[in-house]
């Protein structure tokens, strides 16, 4: 009968110990990774060659350009916050990786006990005759030298995992940073350009004052001659006193602009040194887009959502493990005595002890179920997020190379209109002073020319914005 007792109380904590280890069942969402064989707005089909593979300072031809990106990469207060955050994560995975590794440490105690007559030691001294020279020291002092330890072993991978995540989780920290570069490059580069683009649009808006003081000059000479009104010569003066107000304006716009590059510098205000002469002459440098699987490997961003996502799997991992049996073992060595005189005698001032405990959980384990389900739906966010990334990045070369193609054609067909209009100026103030036009034709082509000059410049630097934002959609930049 007590045979049949022990069996049946041993098969019912089989059945806990069983039934403590089930992991509740999960779905969990796998990313997609696929990918088009092409751009939608890409000719060519196939052609790997890929201009996010060429190193930035070799990328940008102007020396000017370079050497600001290269004061930006060293002092841009942003990317250095993002170079700690990546030592943070560094030493996260040495936590993590000393969490499953035995702990040793030196230990070294000294006591005082007085015990009283009426307690168990002064009893036990009361109790058994001893000579005075084998009682036991009053107070009674212990004395201790040694070393513990502790360790649990990692059965399940547990700690592991644990590490792991955290290993991927430092990757996507330095993935983190080259986004960073990327976008800070990209930037300094267009925020340099549109500087240039407002410095043209200065020097037209101050050569276009100054055809309007010659046409003015002309007005109040026709109007001398009674060939014109005195309303012609009152247009053609606002239209100078507008221009040259406008002049301030520009100013103030490459004031504020010289500051926002000089903050991405990691600089306080100061002027920039510049060559803006050979801007509309610059020609955009030709981006390779290469196929759209490589996105993959050169878009730090796409990088950074895949380590982040591994690191959920990894954390999914460990916290299916805390349903199962942890092993710990403690042990402790040393000289103990209750005198330094027999602190170091040995054998017999030698201890030692060792214990090892398994411990599974069995009751309130809500709380590792709601851990594990956060830990899966974590996985499942980071999933959604990867393909996120990936469609975005996609989206954004697709933009791209149509706004390139685009902006190409529009600045031949803006630059013939300038060339035109250019030369309607010519035979508007011509036909004006052999009276076949009014003042208000040499007025509005004046105007009209102004307008496509600065759309002209606009169209240069959308091209060079196009260019630098391809460049950095392929995931040049970083590398």
């Amino acid at each position: 009968m007590k045979q049949a007792n022990k069996l049946w109380m041993l098969i019912i904590v089989l059945i806990i110990v069983i039934q403590s280890c089930v992991v509740p069942p999960y779905t969990q969402k796998s990313e997609n990774r696929y990918l088009p064989d092409k751009y939608l707005a890409s000719n060519v089909s196939g052609d790997t060659l890929n201009s996010a593979d060429i190193r930035w300072d070799k990328f940008f031809s102007d020396t000017t350009l370079v050497k600001l990106v290269e004061i930006a990469l060293q002092n841009n207060q942003e990317l250095n916050i993002l170079t700690q955050e990546i030592r943070i994560a560094q030493n996260d995975v040495r936590f993590r990786k000393a969490q499953y590794l035995p702990f040793l440490g030196l230990m070294a105690g000294a006591a005082l006990d007085k015990p009283g007559r009426y307690t168990f030691n002064g009893a036990v001294e009361e109790n058994v005759l001893l000579t005075e020279d084998k009682k036991f020291p009053d107070p009674f002092s212990n004395l201790m030298l040694g070393v513990n330890f502790s360790w649990e072993i990692d059965i399940w991978k547990k700690l592991r995992n644990s590490k792991k995540a955290a290993m991927y989780k430092y990757l996507a920290t330095r993935e983190g940073r080259n986004f960073m570069q990327t976008r800070l490059v990209a930037e300094v580069a267009e925020t340099y350009y549109e500087l240039l683009a407002l410095d043209n649009e200065l020097e037209i808006t101050q050569n276009y004052v100054d055809i309007l003081n010659n046409a003015f000059e002309i007005v109040k000479q026709e109007k001398a001659a009674a060939r014109t009104t005195e309303l012609a010569v009152k247009r053609f003066e606002a239209e100078v006193l507008k221009n040259k107000s406008k002049i301030y304006y520009i100013r103030q716009q490459i004031v504020q602009k010289e500051n926002q590059l000089n903050y991405l510098l990691g600089h306080f205000p100061q002027p920039i040194q510049r060559n803006s002469k050979l801007f509309m002459d610059i020609v955009p440098q030709q981006v390779l887009n290469g196929i759209p699987s490589q996105l993959l490997r050169n878009r730090p961003d796409i990088r950074m959502a895949e380590m982040e996502l591994m690191a959920t799997r990894m954390e999914v991992k460990s916290s299916r493990a805390e349903f199962y049996p942890s092993l710990r073992m403690d042990g402790i060595g040393g000289f103990n005595a209750y005198n330094a005189v027999y602190l170091f005698q040995s054998p017999a001032s030698i201890i030692w002890g060792i214990a090892g405990e398994l411990i599974n959980p069995l009751i309130n384990r809500n709380a590792l179920k709601a851990n594990y389900f956060s830990a899966i739906a974590q996985q499942n966010k980071a999933a959604y997020h990867f393909e996120q990334k990936v469609i975005n990045a996609y989206t954004e070369v697709s933009n791209q190379i149509a706004n390139v193609q685009n902006l190409q054609s529009a600045f031949e067909l803006k630059k013939q209109q300038v060339d035109a209009l250019n030369q309607s100026i010519d035979i508007s103030v011509n036909l004006f002073k052999n009276a076949r036009a009014d003042y208000m034709e040499v007025l509005l082509t004046q105007r009209d020319a102004l307008e496509a000059k600065y759309e002209l410049v606009e169209t240069k630097f959308q091209q060079m914005q196009a260019m630098i934002n391809l460049y950095r959609a392929l995931g040049g930049g970083w590398k």
